[in-house]
């Protein structure tokens, strides 16, 4: 890229226009620094120096899956021999603890476990919510949801209106990996497919309902890969506005099938956020999930268009099996300190981004 393009390229993005695939690709040109200029500029106009995260629990309730994903080192069917399926005693004891710590949502999602039938997941979120109706439930990833469609004979709108029933109030953005074809061919094939992960949350913002979205990156995909999954996802955020926020997901690399050789560089993690905040224009927030990146570069990644850091998860199993350093989440406390030691605002948020507190000072 010239000097003269790498200027007009620039101007652009300052002017607030849209760019295409082949301009975001040529983004990955510009230095870090000017990504995370650009990038902050965009997030500080929206939210200033706050950063927002909750106080959540994930709960993984299985781990025994059917598909195959060359990149999970979750799923029992593969190379971890400890197959476990919760009982929703077990799932509504560990709902209420959380909930006793102040957590005000709980993350539900596991593998497509063919034998534990659709009442064994439904069931789980119904009691949750009959015992806790003031926790938020986040649950079931488009991935599970085409599974347990698939599996019961259920079109996509009977699927998510028993969701609703049931007492989902959200969705978290999983599933998504890749929305190329021949890379989601290659990693996960069988399972759902780019154009049905995103029928399914237009189907579910229809019933005006909120969602998030993901993207698997590092792995074996390409820039141009990255560029053409985001705007796929503004395409659908122009249609339906039902996303919340956009969470580019760290592939981990341990106790799975991806041959990988070259992970990526911190560099080419902070250009991808900041690639992120620039396109997405019409999804509000930024996520770095720390569970992924690292804490340390979800903080630094504030400064290159992030303004949200998850939460305080307290337990996760399906990253930490592939070598995250997330499973046994982190005290409120040193969230609160890590996020104003950086030099932001740490502001508590609910699941739909609504403010209940902001820790000044």
């Amino acid at each position: 890229m010239t000097a003269v393009d790498e200027r007009e390229l620039i101007e652009k993005v300052e002017r607030g226009e849209r760019l295409g695939q082949e301009e975001g690709t040529r983004l990955y040109e510009l230095d870090l620094l000017t990504l995370g200029r650009l990038a902050s500029r965009i997030r500080e106009e929206r939210y200033g120096r706050k950063s927002y995260f909750n106080i959540n629990r994930h709960i993984n309730p299985t781990n025994v899956c059917k598909d195959i994903c060359k990149f999970c080192a979750y799923s029992a069917s593969r190379k971890n021999p400890h197959q476990y399926t919760m009982s929703h005693e077990e799932i509504l004891e560990i709902a209420g603890s959380a909930r006793e710590k102040g957590a005000k949502e709980v993350h539900i999602v596991s593998a497509h476990n063919p034998e534990a039938g659709i009442d064994w997941y439904l069931g789980a979120f119904w009691k949750i919510k009959e015992a806790y109706p003031d926790l938020h439930v986040k649950a079931l990833t488009a991935a599970e949801v085409n599974f347990l469609a698939e599996s019961n004979g259920l079109s996509y709108e009977e699927m998510i209106d028993l969701m609703i029933e049931n007492g989902v109030d959200s969705m978290p953005g999983g599933g998504a990996e890749i929305f190329d074809e021949e890379v989601r061919d290659y990693i996960c094939k069988g399972k759902v497919s780019s154009d049905q992960w995103l029928e399914i949350h237009r189907l579910w913002h229809g019933r005006g309902r909120q969602s998030n979205a993901t993207m698997l990156f590092g792995h074996v995909e390409k820039r141009e890969h990255r560029i053409d999954h985001m705007l796929r996802l503004r395409k659908l955020q122009d249609e339906t506005g039902g996303f919340n926020a956009f969470i580019p997901l760290v592939y981990q690399r341990e106790n799975n099938f991806l041959r990988v050789e070259e992970f990526p560089t911190a560099q080419e993690i902070l250009k991808t956020y900041a690639i992120a905040r620039i396109l997405l224009d019409n999804i509000p927030h930024l996520k770095a999930y720390w569970a992924t990146s690292t804490i340390g570069l979800a903080l630094l990644a504030q400064e290159f268009g992030a303004d949200d850091l998850d939460g305080t998860i307290e337990r996760e199993s399906i990253q930490s099996a592939a070598g995250a350093a997330s499973g046994q989440g982190m005290e409120l406390d040193e969230f609160v300190s890590l996020i104003r030691n950086s030099g932001f605002i740490p502001v508590e948020r609910d699941s739909l981004y609504n403010e209940l507190q902001i820790y000044e000072g």
